[in-house]
Parts: C-alpha cells; sequence; structure tokens
C-alpha cells in the first residue's frame, strides 16, 4: 500500500511539475477561440457580465504575491484580471508577456480604498496612493485559469 500511495504522490508531482512548465494556472485551459483583449469591451456592449476567453499583453502584476494582473485594452485603459475564488496567482515578473484567459468579464465600479489597496500592491509610491481619491469605473475579469506564453 505505501508503494502505490508513492506511485500517487510522484505521479501527481510529476502532472504538476508539467503544468507549471507549461505556465498553466488555475484550471487547464487551451488558446483555442481565444479573443483579444482590445475586442472585449465592444463585444460586451451594455452587458454587466459576460463569459469569455480573452488574450493580451499584461501590462502590471501584483508584486506582493502575483494575485492580480492588468491587461492592455486597446484606448489606453487596461482591465484588472483577478483568480477566482483566489484560488491560484501568477508569476510577478510577466509583465510585457502575452496571457490568455477564461472566465467572467464584469464592468464594476471600484472603491477609492480597493483603488489605493491596488497601487500599492503594484509598487506606487505613498504619494501616488494618496492622489486617489475618487471611484473608477471598469472593466475587470474574474479568470478561473491562466495561460501565460
Amino acid at each position: 500500500m505505501k508503494k502505490v500511495m508513492m506511485l500517487v504522490l510522484l505521479a501527481m508531482g510529476a502532472l504538476t511539475a508539467e503544468a507549471q512548465t507549461e505556465n498553466h494556472f488555475g484550471k487547464e485551459i487551451t488558446e483555442s477561440k481565444a479573443i483579444k483583449a482590445s475586442t472585449l469591451p465592444r463585444q460586451m456592449g451594455d452587458k454587466k457580465e459576460m463569459a469569455a476567453k480573452v488574450s493580451g499583453e499584461v501590462e502590471s502584476v501584483c508584486q506582493v504575491k502575483g494575485c492580480w494582473m492588468t491587461v492592455k485594452l486597446d484606448n489606453g485603459e487596461t482591465m484588472r484580471v483577478m483568480f477566482k475564488d483566489y484560488g491560484f496567482f501568477v508569476p510577478k515578473d510577466i509583465t510585457g508577456k502575452t496571457v490568455v484567459f477564461e472566465g467572467q468579464a464584469q464592468k464594476k465600479t471600484i472603491p477609492v480604498e480597493h483603488l489605493q489597496h491596488y497601487a500599492k500592491d503594484a509598487g506606487q509610491s505613498q504619494e501616488e496612493i494618496a492622489k486617489i481619491t475618487e471611484l473608477k469605473d471598469e472593466l475587470t475579469f474574474i479568470a478561473d485559469g491562466v495561460i501565460v506564453k
């Protein structure tokens, strides 16, 4: 019985290592049928939520533990991507890389305290954080899975 358990643990470790070397995080997803981040706002239209698979370039990542990333849109704006149930994180050094992520796009109004928290996580100065004084309407995304290319 001990040998069987050892084999199971080794197999699980090998699968985990393989998933990490392929740069998959969270739920296993594929790149198939991903839309460009720049087209997501247009495709959402007036919807408040929409299931989607999206591809885009990472602009920034939470420097505390990789618990969110921002992805560039086509209008100079960014979309914050967070991870479902805080269940996984991405590497902190993926700025500039292309990612594919799948989950729920959402239009939300973000409170000042959350915006300040995100700024702190991004490594902004206390002076920059103090300048954040107004709510912001944002397109956000809750990802089930992420591929870093």
